[in-house]
């Protein structure tokens, strides 16, 4: 490492911490504004709302749109050194645009990793902190009613509900099937289900038995039966900042979980653990673009520099929250909707990179 080097290095992070301080500065702002009557509403001392909220909604805003902030850094002060000819200068002491964009390539792999690791192993519990006072003093649980659902609770057992009625803990048309050795061996059918929070029973109304034997079919119908099964409401309803709180280790074992039960919920926990991947290597990508469209000197390069970067950097939000929504509410895979803005910008990055190169 050169003086170069570490020049490029030392500016690479001093305007990405003082461009995150200061985003985060309005941000903090703005949210306060719009969430001031809420305070006030439940009378939270200053003290309560920085420790209990604000210590941990700034880490995960940041980490969250950490590529954003490092894209527009880079376009900044490398449209700062290419004002004031300091690329023309490097160039003619001999180093090669290869060469030139290596320490921009460092400080981005080191900023990914960083990404990487607040996103798996430190941000989650504090996540569920932030996501707890949320639930409790700013708005009511995200909470998705699903419809037609199925759910395998064992390896020989399938339950299915029409609907589910959240508040009132009531599932429409249910059913249950259990089965050995490949064969149905009963199923029981209600009109309605309702949940005892105080037994932690359901209460099955309306329902028939039919058993099946080998001298026959056995039914058995009634008004109402107490019983226990292997489900409880949360099992039909999707909670979806749930992932965010969990490390990678905990994703992965509720995505082989929830795939086993068909609950719904293994899609979400696929997207964020996917996520978690992905928008390290965006951070590389992004700084890389950032380069190429900052390093031709011309006149008022830096605010069109700025407007052009912006418009890259939303631009890739916008894709990724669409991508992501197709794959939500829609066939898509999950690493698939996820991965696809970071295909389509390094392609992009690539031709910038030749177009520079090509100057």
């Amino acid at each position: 490492m050169n003086k170069i080097d570490r020049y490029i290095i030392t500016k690479f992070f001093g305007t990405f911490f003082y461009c995150i301080i200061l985003l985060l500065f309005v941000v903090v702002v703005i949210d306060v504004s719009e969430k001031i009557d809420d305070f006030m509403e439940h009378e939270l001392s200053i003290s309560t709302i920085i420790l209990e909220y604000y210590l941990h909604f700034i880490p995960y805003f940041a980490n969250l749109f950490s590529p954003l902030f490092i894209f527009i850094s880079v376009v900044f002060f490398t449209s700062k050194l290419s004002n004031n000819s300091e690329i023309i200068a490097i160039y003619n002491s001999g180093m090669s645009f290869k060469r030139f964009l290596r320490p921009f390539v460092t400080s981005a792999i080191f900023l990914s990793i960083l990404s990487f690791s607040l996103a798996n192993f430190i941000i989650p519990n504090s996540n569920k902190n932030r996501i707890d006072f949320e639930n409790k003093y700013l708005k009511s649980q995200k909470i998705q009613l699903k419809k037609n659902i199925h759910i395998q609770t064992s390896e020989n057992q399938y339950v299915y509900l029409e609907g589910y009625n959240n508040r009132r803990n009531i599932g429409y048309k249910f059913s249950i099937e259990n089965f050995e050795n490949g064969k149905l061996k009963n199923k029981l059918r209600a009109k309605y289900i309702k949940w005892d929070e105080n037994k932690k029973i359901w209460s099955v109304n309306k329902y028939e038995i039919r058993t099946f034997l080998k001298e026959g079919e056995k039914l058995v119908v009634g008004e109402k039966k107490d019983t226990s099964l292997l489900i409880t409401p949360k099992d039909f309803t999707i909670q979806k900042n749930l992932a965010e709180t969990m490390k990678l280790k905990e994703l992965e074992e509720n995505i082989i979980n929830e795939t086993i039960l068909s609950s719904g919920r293994a899609k979400y926990y696929k997207i964020e653990k996917h996520k978690r991947i992905a928008f390290p290597f965006a951070i590389i990508i992004l700084s890389v673009i950032a380069v190429a469209i900052s390093i031709k000197k011309a006149r008022g390069a830096i605010g069109r520099n700025l407007g052009i970067g912006l418009l890259i950097a939303f631009s890739y939000i916008l894709f990724f929250q669409f991508s992501s929504t197709l794959s939500t509410n829609g066939d898509l895979e999950p690493w698939i909707a996820v991965w696809i803005p970071n295909f389509l910008y390094i392609l992009i990055g690539i031709i910038l990179l030749k177009k520079v190169q090509n100057v």
